[in-house]
């Protein structure tokens, strides 16, 4: 398609004016409420940044106190805790904040997007993400920080008198930083899915943006069942519930499986990000499109796929079953299947290319030769027999920092060099880069290949200090020389980025003369695209011939900013084609005031400050509750506009056309993973022991099926107050609200009277404490189905609600699904089974 003539030196002008001001950056202590992606995108990056250079200062001192035997350097408790964080902040704090915040920097342009629908979600992201780190990071200096590991095993982890608050700390802490991953997730999904330039196809999107739709899934599936394992926990170290107490019915193995059913997709959640920052730069530097484009995403949907077979390889040594064995030990072999492909796609790419080798190439193909070391290892842990000799010891230890630091650090440097000119047109040095790439090289296989000969000679991970005369002397002597040249050859990346560059010249716009959108952008601009792009190939800059051109002489859509609104466009998930003209929300402060009372309810809890618990809360709700009254689903001024090319679009649309619907379901699917998690841990408990109720007597059949019938009536006066609306039957929809939310409260207290009228004691056996949460659970989403059903009273008597413009009633019509499934679920287990075996 040809694109329109070019507008007036005049009136191009003025459109351009008028979208900057829009999206200008405030100044000030207004600059802090930016809600623009681009801008959240750099603050998440220079965070998640810090907090790795904090943990990786952890990692020296635990290397110098082990360089020696016999070693005094450090004191045994702060080895404990420095290990503990150590592995938390590069876990949780580092390796998948880093991709999310990258991810809502590049993902706009490359999408050929004005902007990701939910920038004020990105903005709580950050905020909850940079609260959380700083209140765990921030423990060690008060020698509070847990101490029990990274993965927090029970039943060391919940003895009050051996991890005193540090536990707490880890798990509430997590738990929120958890939420900004959430948050974040979904505005990946949904960008990807629905804010895509017209005419960009799912078998057109850029391979950045299929990895990361592809984890932002995985993170859906992952994070849950940690969520709910720290929820158990809490309930066992705050109030006595006995979830993993044996003496009491409770089994520590269930927190491994919840822990490592999120661990070993978190690893690929960690890899698959940084095989997508290669699968951009490998055919920018071979200077042709990736060969595969097909396998490479069978491949990665594969390997994402396979990621949650693999849980139970963490625990072979617990004494599982041998079948168990057999098939986690297969599923782990597998998955080494799609790996190879997505590595093998790469050098096909490079073999059929003109390879480039500049800076960002070196750090790309040494991670993958470091990764495909790690890989082998993988393969050999593995097999269960080697396993069982392996396991905790520095044999995994090296294991472990092969794949994450060669398959993710060393790729995220290269994406460092590579996409730099971004943020201001300039290069990092060359020269620098190089000194960096081999320092970090040579240092990081100094470090951590002597470690898997001093694994094979038995050194246990986690100790704090050994005798000397083991045959490990040698070894960790050299691993700390290497440690420490590593942590030079990173230091001279953070040298070359933080360095003055005032006097190097600006680049041309896409220096590397890549073919993907990103680089269709000025550096200084705070939109993603001038004017949003009609996509016609995989590599648009290379298959459309002045496409950057035509994009900055805005003679694609929305050229302009008429009506002063931050715009962008919503198209359909398969093909792209434009659906409405999106009023995407501005800069605001209710997202800080939302994070940080979040922040303080998880903090208050932590401590057992329950008043300010309560009251931390009731902020937060407000603060949620004015975000949404006037940040979401604004009624426009007009009902359609011209936004380019000839099109007109509507500005408003409900249902699953809208952005707010897609984000509603991708929400609700992670919570039914939590509350999925829970119900497994239901039929943990009965398939280990032979009486699973230990002759204590349950909440009965009448009171949970009460409480279902109510549910399910709340449910069908839901469906028609959605009806009611979209006829224009408002009495009708108001009445129907009202009786459904009168019925949702029953529901709650009906399926809490069960176990209260039977006595259900929690803390004396785990039984009754499962189903209290099952319970409990289900009761807290009705009291959230309680708050949106009067959210949606008061937008109907506002005349904010009304058949044209409907979008409350079905995102809340589309959470009542999900809780009437919740509600089914859990009243048939704990009323019905195993009475009815």
């Amino acid at each position: 398609m040809k694109p329109p003539p070019i507008a007036s030196e005049e009136v191009r002008r003025a459109q351009e004016k008028r979208l900057r001001a829009v999206w200008e950056t405030p100044t000030g202590w207004r600059y802090w409420t930016s809600v623009n992606n681009t801008q959240v995108g750099v603050w998440y990056t220079s965070t998640a940044f810090a907090f790795m250079l904090f943990a990786g200062v952890l990692a020296l001192l635990m290397r110098t106190q082990l360089a020696v035997p016999d070693n005094d350097f450090v004191s045994a408790d702060f080895f404990n805790q420095a290990f503990t964080l150590h592995g938390t902040v590069m876990m949780f704090l580092f390796a998948v904040p880093m991709f999310e915040a990258v991810a809502i920097y590049l993902l706009p342009p490359m999408l050929g997007a004005r902007d990701l629908p939910f920038p004020r979600l990105s903005a709580f992201g950050f905020w909850s993400f940079l609260i959380g780190g700083v209140f765990v990071c921030g423990s060690i200096f008060f020698d509070a920080a847990p101490n029990a590991g990274w993965f927090m095993y029970p039943p060391l982890a919940t003895n009050k008198d051996y991890s005193g608050i540090g536990a707490d700390i880890w798990l509430l802490g997590l738990s929120f930083i958890e939420v900004a991953s959430i948050a974040a997730a979904v505005e990946l999904i949904v960008g990807t899915m629905k804010c895509r330039a017209p005419g960009m196809r799912v078998n057109m999107m850029p391979l950045f943006a299929w990895y990361l739709l592809i984890v932002a899934g995985m993170i859906l599936f992952a994070f849950p069942p940690l969520i709910a394992g720290d929820l158990l926990f809490e309930l066992e170290r705050m109030f006595g519930w006995p979830f993993f107490d044996a003496t009491r019915g409770g089994d520590p193995i269930l927190w491994q499986h919840l822990f490592w059913i999120f661990g070993h997709p978190e690893v690929y959640i960690i890899f698959l990000p940084a095989i997508a920052l290669m699968a951009m730069i490998v055919p920018t530097f071979a200077q042709r499109p990736i060969v595969g484009y097909s396998w490479i995403v069978l491949a990665a949907v594969g390997t994402g796929f396979l990621s949650f077979g693999l849980w139970v390889h963490h625990m072979f040594a617990t004494g599982l079953p041998q079948i168990s064995l057999a098939f986690f030990s297969a599923a782990s072999e597998a998955v080494v299947i799609p790996t190879g492909v997505q590595i093998f796609v790469f050098i096909a790419t490079l073999l059929a290319g003109r390879v480039i080798f500049a800076v960002p190439m070196l750090f790309g193909t040494g991670g993958l030769a470091v990764f495909v070391i790690g890989g082998l290892t993988g393969v050999m842990v593995a097999l269960a027999p080697f396993d069982w000799q392996a396991h905790d010891t520095y044999f995994i230890v090296a294991h472990l920092h092969y794949v994450l630091i060669g398959g993710m650090l060393f790729p995220v440097v290269a994406g460092l060099y590579y996409f730099y000119p971004l943020l201001d047109g300039k290069k990092l040095s060359d020269r620098l880069g190089k000194i960096a790439f081999w320092l970090m090289f040579v240092g990081f296989n100094v470090a951590f290949f002597p470690m898997h000969l001093s694994g094979l000679r038995g050194m246990p991970r986690r100790v704090f200090t050994y005798p000397e005369g083991l045959g490990w002397d040698w070894f960790n002597l050299v691993s700390t020389m290497g440690a420490f040249v590593f942590a030079a050859g990173f230091l001279v990346v953070v040298f070359d980025a933080v360095r003055p560059k005032g006097r190097q010249p600006k680049l041309e716009r896409n220096p590397w003369n890549a073919g993907t959108l990103e680089w269709i952008n000025e550096p200084d601009e705070n939109w993603g695209v001038r004017s949003v792009p009609l996509i016609e190939g995989r590599y648009p800059i290379w298959d459309q011939p002045n496409l950057i051109r035509h994009t900055d002489e805005g003679r694609f859509y929305l050229p302009d900013a008429e009506e002063g609104r931050r715009e962008t466009l919503v198209t359909s998930v398969l093909d792209a084609e434009p659906i409405y003209c999106m009023r995407v929300g501005g800069n605001a402060v209710s997202p800080i005031v939302a994070a940080f009372a979040l922040g303080a309810v998880f903090i208050a809890l932590t401590f057992e400050w329950w008043l300010a618990t309560a009251a931390s809360a009731v902020v937060t709700l407000g603060a949620i509750l004015f975000w949404a009254w006037t940040g979401t689903a604004e009624i426009p001024e007009k009902p359609e506009k011209d936004v380019g090319l000839g099109l007109t679009l509507p500005l408003y649309r409900s249902g699953p056309e809208s952005v707010g619907w897609w984000a509603m379901f991708i929400t609700m699917v992670g919570d039914g993973t939590a509350f999925g998690s829970l119900v497994f841990g239901y039929f943990f408990y009965w398939t280990i022991h032979q009486d699973f109720t230990a002759g204590i007597a349950g909440p009965g059949v009448f009171w949970p099926m009460v409480a279902l019938a109510c549910f399910l009536a709340a449910w069908a006066l839901m469906l028609g107050a959605r009806g009611a609306t979209v006829r224009g039957f408002v009495v009708g929809m108001r009445l129907a609200v009202g009786a459904a939310l009168v019925l949702t409260a029953a529901g709650s207290l009906a399926g809490l009277y069960g176990p209260w009228t039977y006595r259900m004691e929690p803390t004396t056996h785990v039984y009754p404490a499962i189903v209290w949460v099952l319970a409990g659970w289900t009761a807290v989403h009705g009291a959230v189905g309680i708050i949106m059903q009067l959210y949606c009273l008061a937008r109907s008597f506002a005349g904010r609600l009304m058949p044209t413009y409907d979008i409350d009633i079905h995102n809340v019509v589309l959470f009542w699904h999900f809780l009437t499934a919740t509600a089914v679920t859990t009243f048939a287990v704990i009323g019905l089974f195993p009475l009815a075996l």
